[in-house]
């Protein structure tokens, strides 16, 4: 069973995907979810034309809160060749089109209806799915919140200490297999975890409670780190605890005290994956956002999987470029207190930036 469906923009049409069916009135069937913000766009466009169409009848069918509308939904979808499915779907006279584009003014939902042909703008991709110019965007947006997020002080404290340790050893490949391997297993638990995310997202649909929620808690994370860049130190905090970080400290330890390259290697690896996990609340809020906002979009399963690697490109890049200066300069540097503070309100005005956003314009991040 599919995890879950995607708020679709731009409209894909299955001309003969569905054997009509022998009704002697004319039914537009749509198949809606709550949040959806085409969805809204979609009801008030049908809204407008029930008035002036008085042969067509117009029945909603909320995949949210009706488990007989989604299977239906997922049965047309695969009967039409439209997948994975997508909200808004709109099926008419046997035939399927997924996704509404208010900028287009319901052109291609009305030429359905009307049994004409809508032009496309879109162009399909092995990679990325569908790709159009409004969806252009995603990739960039994707790209540009891996890089803010590679930034947070928590992972960029514990990197910039271990170089400052390997640095000691004045071995180049030592040092850029220990970080290297450091960077590279941050990144495949950070993959696992933005999994678990997206996949959570897409079994319970964005339904606008949901939305409402992660909204707050981006904003509330976003507040914590900005009052860390006026008070730091001071007042609740959403950093590397200071009881854990004795327990990181030995680790560190336990891979500089390793003797053969290979013990090396799979202790940071372990130290990696245990600080992943330590930094949990440091980390969360971003990729959180980003899954919401990358579960809303009508892409299929390897596409989000491959916006994931995207992200996780960006979010290690920053990290690379550290221990790539460091190796070549053999430099000792540490994250000082200005410079996690500066990290911190960074982070935080983007954490509260995507919260009014969702809370406020949910269809500017569809």
């Amino acid at each position: 069973m599919l995890l879950g469906l995607a708020s679709a923009t731009v409209p894909a049409l299955a001309a003969n995907a569905v054997a009509p069916a022998a009704a002697t009135t004319r039914t537009l069937e749509v198949f809606v979810r709550d949040g959806c913000p085409h969805c809204a766009d979609a009801k008030a466009f049908l809204g407008k034309l029930s008035s002036t169409r008085a042969d067509l009848s117009i029945v909603y069918r909320p995949v949210d809160r009706d488990p007989a509308a989604r299977e239906a939904l997922f049965t047309l979808s695969e009967r039409a060749g439209v997948w994975p499915p997508g909200v808004p779907t709109f099926v008419i006279d046997g035939r399927v089109m997924v996704g509404f584009d208010a900028e287009q003014g319901g052109s291609a939902l009305t030429a359905l209806i009307d049994d004409r042909a809508p032009r496309g703008d879109q162009v399909e991709t092995t990679a990325f799915g569908t790709l159009s110019a409004s969806r252009l965007g995603l990739p960039l947006f994707t790209l540009a919140l891996g890089l803010i997020d590679g930034f947070n002080p928590c992972a960029t404290w514990v990197l910039l200490f271990l170089l400052s340790l390997l640095v000691r050893f004045r071995d180049r490949r030592r040092m850029a297999l220990v970080a290297g391997t450091f960077v590279l297993a941050s990144g495949a638990v950070y993959f696992a975890f933005m999994a678990a995310w997206l996949n959570l997202f897409l079994i319970a649909g964005m339904s606008t409670p949901l939305r409402w929620g992660l909204a707050l808690v981006a904003l509330a994370i976003g507040a914590f780190n900005v009052k860390d860049f006026f008070a730091w130190g001071h007042g609740p905090s959403l950093s590397i605890p200071e009881a854990a970080k004795p327990g990181i400290y030995a680790r560190m330890r336990a891979v500089m005290s390793a003797e053969a390259i290979g013990a090396s290697l799979v202790a940071v690896a372990a130290l990696a994956v245990v600080v992943n996990f330590v930094e949990i609340l440091c980390t969360a809020g971003l990729p959180a956002v980003f899954t919401a906002v990358l579960a809303q979009h009508d892409l299929t399963p390897a596409a989000r999987y491959g916006y994931l690697a995207l992200y996780i490109a960006g979010y290690i890049a920053d990290d690379a470029l550290m221990v790539t200066v460091a190796v070549v300069a053999l430099g000792n540097r540490k994250l000082t207190e200005r410079g996690g503070r500066w990290l911190k309100l960074a982070s935080g005005a983007v954490m509260i930036a995507l919260g009014l956003a969702m809370l406020l314009r949910p269809e500017w991040l569809s």
